[in-house]
């Protein structure tokens, strides 16, 4: 069996991205899960900030997209997507997840994160 790895050195933040609403996307996804389903996530979060080598299965980029990329969970029949992007070296900026009901990811969700990740990069470049 081959394992495919990211290799990363350097040391992860993970950041979730918020509207200019203040809304937290992310945060809300996780409220309407179950404990157990929360904490699978924030495992393969842990898993993704703190491994120098993070199994492909956990977190990959995302192909034919704007540099996104996905953090795979799951918890019995039920899938999980975080979906997000780079931003400088070292953090990683979550913009939205889902419950993952078929085999690709939905394009809609992928418009969304990239949308949000042009939004939150004008934001910061403008101060």
């Amino acid at each position: 069996m081959v394992h495919k790895y990211v290799n990363f050195a350097n040391v992860r933040e993970i950041i979730f991205y918020k509207t200019v609403n203040n809304k937290i996307p992310v945060e809300e996804f996780l409220e309407s899960l179950s404990d157990k389903q929360v904490e699978k996530i924030l495992w393969v979060l842990r898993l993704i900030k703190q491994l120098d080598r993070i199994p492909a299965g956990y977190f990959k980029k995302l192909e034919g997209t704007d540099d996104i990329w996905k953090v795979r969970s799951g918890l019995g029949n039920n899938e999980f997507r975080l979906l997000g992007f780079w931003y400088k070296l070292n953090f990683i900026v979550l913009t939205n997840g889902f419950i993952k009901k078929t085999r690709k990811t939905p394009k809609p969700e992928i418009e969304l994160a990239e949308s949000r990740k042009k939004e939150f990069l004008e934001r910061s470049s403008n101060g």
